[in-house]
């Protein structure tokens, strides 16, 4: 039997799990780096564990810079206001829910630039997701942060996530303009872009005092910025990009659906964070937005043929 067009299965089913798993645990390393790291510093140094010493190996990709560029200036938009979003007022573990409303934007983004549908499972998905933002928000009703969390802190992360919408539609222009180029080179070569402006962001608008912090970091500092330089960044992104090579971005970005479960485990267990009844809510809103997004067209072509015989 033919597989279906756009199935995921075999190798890249396991790809698309694996990159849940490592940026499920992605915010956890983020948290216990920034104790060691201004933002900028831990945007800095990732970047430069991420290229080297890849960079000496691994062969630029068939790809202008016209595409590395825009999806290496992607990544400091998302990082960069992350990792201020997680120093000024925002826990790892919801920091990993919040993450995935860039299924959202990437889906806005698709219409808008890819012309790619907008189905009633998405429809139905943004709905769920908003009402989840709306939750967020109702945490703040007394006008002060909560659990960890801070109105800048919670603008900032959203920021971050459509920086990530952004960097996956790139990718999918990437490929229809110049197909079968290879996603490790991709990802290696356009981490050389935010190293540069992460040093002097770095220099120009963090504190003086801070400039030589990173001098001091512990092992476990500098063991968080290799994790998030070869796993989260080299490893997950090539295998991200991959996946988006080979399918729509519609249908890739929804597999970040167990993110926020591992990621909510993982802060609670490690970093002993606390989450409200709102974030409670909000966060299952935006879970069920992602399943929906992921499971709902399945379910409707399930009942199509159903309702037909039926007739």
């Amino acid at each position: 039997m033919t597989r279906p067009a756009n199935t995921f299965a075999g190798l890249d089913l396991l790809a698309a799990l694996g990159v849940v798993v490592i940026w499920g645990l992605n915010f956890v390393a983020m948290k216990y780096s920034l104790r060691d790291f201004t933002p900028f510093q831990l945007g800095f140094f990732r970047y430069v564990f991420a290229v080297l010493p890849l960079i000496f190996f691994v062969p630029r990709p068939r790809l202008s810079w016209r595409w590395l560029v825009p999806a290496g200036l992607a990544q400091l938009g998302q990082f960069g206001l992350l990792f201020v979003a997680l120093q000024v007022g925002m826990t790892a573990a919801l920091a990993s829910v919040l993450m995935q409303t860039q299924v959202f934007f990437t889906t806005l983004l698709g219409v808008a630039l890819l012309g790619e549908r907008l189905s009633g499972p998405l429809r139905a998905g943004l709905a769920l997701a908003a009402v989840g933002l709306l939750c967020f928000g109702l945490n703040f009703a007394g006008g002060s942060a909560t659990a960890g969390i801070t109105v800048l802190g919670l603008v900032l992360n959203l920021g971050a996530a459509s920086m990530w919408a952004a960097s996956n539609i790139v990718a999918r222009k990437a490929q229809a303009a110049q197909p079968g180029y290879d996603p490790l080179q991709f990802v290696v070569w356009m981490s050389l872009v935010p190293i540069l402006p992460f040093g002097a962001m770095a220099l120009f608008f963090e504190p003086a005092a801070t400039h030589d912090q990173w001098r001091h970091a512990s092992l476990g500092g500098w063991l968080g910025v290799a994790y998030l330089g070869w796993f989260a960044t080299i490893v997950a992104y090539a295998m991200w990009t991959g996946l988006l090579k080979r399918h729509p971005a519609n249908r890739v970005a929804p597999f970040s659906l167990g993110v926020p479960v591992i990621g909510l485990a993982a802060g609670m267990l490690t970093l002993g964070e606390h989450v409200t009844a709102w974030q409670w809510a909000g966060s299952a809103c935006v879970v069920a937005a992602l399943g929906v997004v992921m499971f709902g067209g399945r379910f409707g072509a399930r009942r199509r043929p159903a309702a037909v015989r039926g007739l």
